[in-house]
């Protein structure tokens, strides 16, 4: 990943960012990042396709920011960009991977939060530059969970959103590792699998932290060839 040379934006340096992330998202972050440079270029993308299809030349003038995004950012585009790339990950670093919230909550974590740090090829590895974090009050749902990491993340890209804006150089990096296994589509659908002998207490454990599923796998138990899904109004 190229690094610049210089501190301040020129006519052929840094001009863009391209924000990674929801429709609201996009709307309401790059109003944040207008609010400190206003002349700055943001280039709106929410899939891998639309990623993918910007080209070198903005790409090498740009800055990436991935905002709570399931979009796995190619290692060409990495290495295409001028000026970094940063993704805030709405978990802590415990919790690398996919839908951390589920797992800190099967973990019983007593301690969550959102994570800022550059990207790297391999997903939630890169260095960490920024947390907010949070203690989880016993009782947590998944959903209050979900919204306190979210929010923690829009706390976190408010703190980071002016220097991210308006300097060419990389912001500092913490000397604090992510920690803990990360964790995957596949693995969430594992706990998603429910055994027909498991504990009355376990069961309990995984639907409260399992039970909203992640738009592919939710808690499903197998009976004689039929497949019974957990659906929660």
């Amino acid at each position: 990943m190229a690094r610049p040379s210089s501190t301040g934006a020129s006519e052929n340096g840094f001009r863009s960012i391209v924000l990674l992330s929801g429709d609201i998202e996009q709307r309401n972050l790059a109003l944040i990042l207008k609010q400190f440079n206003p002349r700055l270029k943001v280039v709106p993308v929410g899939t891998e396709a639309q990623l993918t299809a910007v080209s070198p030349a903005l790409l090498a003038r740009s800055r990436l920011l991935a905002f709570s995004t399931p979009v796995v950012v190619p290692a060409a585009v990495l290495h295409q960009l001028g000026y970094g790339a940063y993704n805030f990950h709405p978990g802590s670093p415990d919790y690398p991977g996919w839908h951390p919230v589920s797992f800190a909550l099967y973990d019983r974590a007593k301690v969550f939060g959102a994570t800022a740090h550059l990207m790297a090829e391999q997903v939630d590895a890169g260095p960490i530059v920024d947390l907010e974090l949070f203690e989880v009050e016993p009782g947590t749902t998944a959903e209050q969970l979900s919204e306190a990491a979210y929010a923690a993340a829009v706390r976190l890209f408010w703190r980071l959103a002016e220097p991210l804006a308006t300097r060419s150089e990389p912001l500092p990096t913490l000397s604090l590792g992510w920690s803990g296994r990360k964790s995957s589509r596949r693995s969430f659908a594992r706990q998603c699998e429910i055994p027909l002998d498991i504990p009355a207490e376990e069961l309990a454990r995984r639907v409260a932290a399992f039970g909203l599923g992640d738009g592919r796998s939710a808690p499903t138990v197998t009976l004689h060839g039929f497949r019974f899904r957990l659906v929660q109004d």
